[in-house]
């Protein structure tokens, strides 16, 4: 009867345990690392922020995070430019429900440029955010760098080997590539910089299109390997209504 009671009370504390360690998972760690070299004016500038705030606030997005196995995401935001020249812009920020999220876009439309502009250098960037996910809250089924460039790496080194260095870790590297500069950007990021796991590149004709783009390609990294054609046809509405005309 005592072993049986002992037992008893081992199994509720592994279940406690679990759940507990359950509760500290994520479904994703994001950093969102954005270009703020020299090839991004002011008004780029301003067009990136509002297409990222924009997204943390959509209703689709945010019920994408609450449908996850985990309900919750961990986001940090980064600017880059040159070689040595990144800071965080915002800090690792938890986002589980509607109220987190339109806190953090209201953070996120309230950021200033925290860096002079400089060179382009992908490589200083994804180091960077590579070695961020080590304060991240907590684990995450996913980490992934969400890198927005509108430019080739100019600096710091090739790309590639950098690449090859941070998917190795598990990390995933994915790109939104502002095209209207560069018009074989794309498919640069793809054969280059992009990397792990169902990898992907959006495309953004330009920064007027940047928002359309950051939620479509948001949405593909929440919902993971549950991003579907009609999850697509869904979310058609975004490829329409925020496209700056």
């Amino acid at each position: 009867m005592r072993l049986r009671w002992i037992g008893l009370v081992l199994a509720s504390v592994l279940a406690t345990l679990t759940a507990s360690a359950q509760n500290a998972r994520s479904d994703l760690n994001l950093v969102v690392a954005m270009d703020c070299s020299w090839s991004v004016n002011g008004a780029e500038f301003a067009l990136q922020i509002g297409g990222i705030a924009s997204a943390f606030s959509d209703p689709f997005i945010i019920k994408a995070i609450e449908d996850g196995r985990y309900g919750r995401i961990n986001v940090l935001l980064v600017q880059w430019s040159e070689s040595g020249r990144q800071a965080i812009a915002l800090p690792w920020t938890t986002i589980s429900n509607g109220s987190d999220a339109i806190r953090y876009a209201s953070q996120v439309i309230s950021t200033d440029r925290k860096m002079a502009a400089g060179g382009t250098s992908i490589v200083g960037a994804l180091r960077f955010s590579q070695e961020a996910f080590a304060s991240a809250p907590g684990d995450a089924e996913r980490n992934i760098i969400d890198v927005i460039v509108d430019g080739e790496n100019n600096q710091g080194g090739r790309v590639e080997d950098m690449r090859d260095a941070v998917i190795s870790t598990g990390t995933v590297i994915n790109a939104l590539g502002v095209v209207n500069e560069v018009s074989y950007l794309h498919h640069y990021l793809r054969n280059r910089v992009i990397g792990g796991q169902s990898a992907f590149v959006e495309k953004a004709a330009d920064y007027r299109d940047f928002s359309r783009a950051f939620a479509r390609k948001l949405l593909r990294e929440i919902k993971g390997q549950h991003f579907s054609s009609l999850t697509e046809r869904d979310y058609a509405r975004l490829q329409s209504s925020k496209t700056l005309r």
